[in-house]
């Protein structure tokens, strides 16, 4: 009985998504004294293109800066799955385990998602396109997992968050994605155009696929 009530107690502790959400604030912060005119250029992502035209190189993928904001980014979507699948009944929103498999399961993905598409981009000889493809990707989605933190930290400790209100920041943030996309489309359109036929051939095996995939994994398991 008693080692009962203790596993359920360490099952609902926060204490470790709070230590998560101060080393995610600590390394924005770290990260933003380190990269000052930088990270200023990039506050500024979602009203003026400096950023994307000045951190445009493929190169910039594998800095420091976006390396460490990569960081957050993760930490940031692996707390609003596990909200949204707790929203649901799907799952604890205090369960640090599964925290842990959702992250997991998204290093993974991304990573094995990168490793293939420089295979594919190599191949197919559109590596060019793909670099700077996927740094616009992962700077948008950066943007939006650093804004979605202070909406995690308030549903995580608000258990009172009305259901329309999390369907719509669900919706929000999926649009918001989907705007990704069509706004790196449009800022290499140029480049892209140039190899049309490829880069079709890349959205459908590595941007619509695994998604669709993923998607039908999810509801399959929820079924």
């Amino acid at each position: 009985m008693i080692d009962t009530i203790l596993h359920l107690r360490i099952i609902e502790s926060k204490d470790w998504a709070t230590i998560l959400f101060v080393i995610s604030f600590a390394t924005i912060a770290i990260t933003k004294s380190a990269f000052e005119n930088r990270f200023a250029d990039f506050a500024k992502l979602i009203y003026s293109d400096k950023y994307t035209n000045v951190y445009k190189d493929g190169n910039h993928l594998n800095s420091s800066f976006t390396i460490s904001l990569f960081f957050v980014q993760l930490i940031s979507f692996s707390f609003f799955i596990l909200i949204s699948l707790s929203h649901f009944d799907y799952a604890s929103k205090t369960d640090w385990v599964m925290f842990i498999q959702i992250i997991t399961f998204l290093i993974y993905f991304v990573l094995s998602k990168f490793l293939i598409e420089k295979i594919i981009a190599t191949a197919f000889n559109i590596e060019e396109v793909v670099e700077q493809f996927n740094l616009q990707k992962v700077v948008f989605r950066t943007y939006i997992g650093i804004f979605l933190l202070p909406f995690n930290i308030i549903l995580f400790y608000n258990d009172d968050i009305p259901r329309n209100l999390m369907i719509t920041l669900i919706i929000s943030v999926l649009i918001a994605s989907v705007l990704t996309y069509l706004v790196s489309i449009k800022n290499y359109q140029n480049i892209i155009f140039s190899k049309m036929f490829y880069f079709i051939l890349y959205l459908c095996a590595l941007e619509i696929g695994p998604y669709y995939f993923m998607y039908y994994w999810f509801t399959k398991g929820i079924a």
